[in-house]
């Protein structure tokens, strides 16, 4: 298991302060507000740490309220909505200087049978013929990244461009984005981590999608953004710790807001969790050359 992997465990591995109340913390980096993928993570290992175990995550729906500070302590109070014979339902709120940052709903459903179907796996290169992101941003940008970013917990490997390469080249721009990820060691057989570390990763690449149409990147000094909603639905088991492929798409981006959804599929091609996400995009007009 990698240093970083171990680190985010650790992150997750919530302290329970007081029935229902649960506390969290951040990771020591220097950066103006928690990831919003960390926090959605934790508030969802605090939601599923009240429900009995034969009862898996189905669906979350959730809002970033406030930025979260990262100096401080996050403290994550659950409230029991509903204990169901099918279905147990539970709400999360995320609280740091006294005001609600966050909130999560959760659904939990108790495994029956029903009538299957699903959306096929595209058609991609496997993982192994897929340059890690991290290798891709240091060539674009011309110099070594930060060691979170270099060497951080989730193996991410776009099978399309960056928004940083699409920049560059407007022939590689579209509002589609192919990555295939896993985290980087084995985890334990504990099916509500592997759901809570997909939580954290759904979060890495989602806005990147709307970037990629518009010839705009984190990098460039010019755009800033933020996860505003968030939601999920888990379909069946998976590993985390095994290759995933999270196909995303933006229908549409206007008034500084962009959408983006996102399917994830095993490498044996089930669909395993679906995604949507609504995010803040702001850019500012690149200076015009004397």
């Amino acid at each position: 298991m990698s240093d970083a992997l171990d680190k985010l465990l650790d992150l997750l591995d919530l302290e329970q302060i007081e029935v229902n109340i649960f506390r969290g913390r951040s990771p020591d980096e220097t950066v103006q507000r928690v990831f919003g993928g960390q926090v959605a993570g934790q508030a969802l290992v605090a939601a599923g740490r009240t429900v009995p175990a034969d009862r898996p995550v189905h669906s979350l729906h959730a809002y970033f309220i406030r930025p979260g500070d990262p100096a401080v302590p996050l403290v994550y109070v659950v409230d029991r909505v509903r204990d169901g014979r099918s279905f147990t339902t539970r709400r999360v709120s995320a609280i740091q200087h006294g005001h609600t940052i966050f909130t999560l709903s959760a659904s939990f459903h108790r495994p029956e049978a029903g009538p299957e179907h699903a959306t096929p796996m595209p058609s991609v290169p496997p993982p192994g013929e897929v340059r890690r992101n991290a290798e891709r941003l240091e060539r674009a940008l011309g110099g070594p990244l930060p060691g979170h970013y270099r060497d951080g917990p989730i193996d991410l490997r776009s099978v399309g461009p960056l928004p940083v390469e699409a920049a560059g080249d407007p022939s590689l721009r579209t509002t589609r984005n192919l990555v295939w990820l896993r985290v980087d060691g084995e985890l334990p057989d504990d099916p509500l981590l592997h759901v809570c570390l997909m939580t954290y990763a759904s979060d890495l690449t989602l806005l990147d999608t709307v970037l990629l149409g518009h010839g705009v990147s984190w990098y460039d000094g010019h755009t800033s953004g933020a996860s505003l909603d968030h939601a999920m639905w888990f379909h069946r088991p998976f590993r985390a710790d095994q290759w995933l492929l999270y196909a995303q798409d933006s229908p549409i981006a206007f008034g500084a807001l962009g959408l983006a959804r996102g399917e994830v599929f095993t490498a044996a091609g089930d669909l395993v969790v679906s995604v949507v996400q609504e995010g803040l995009i702001r850019t500012t007009p690149k200076p015009v050359p004397p």
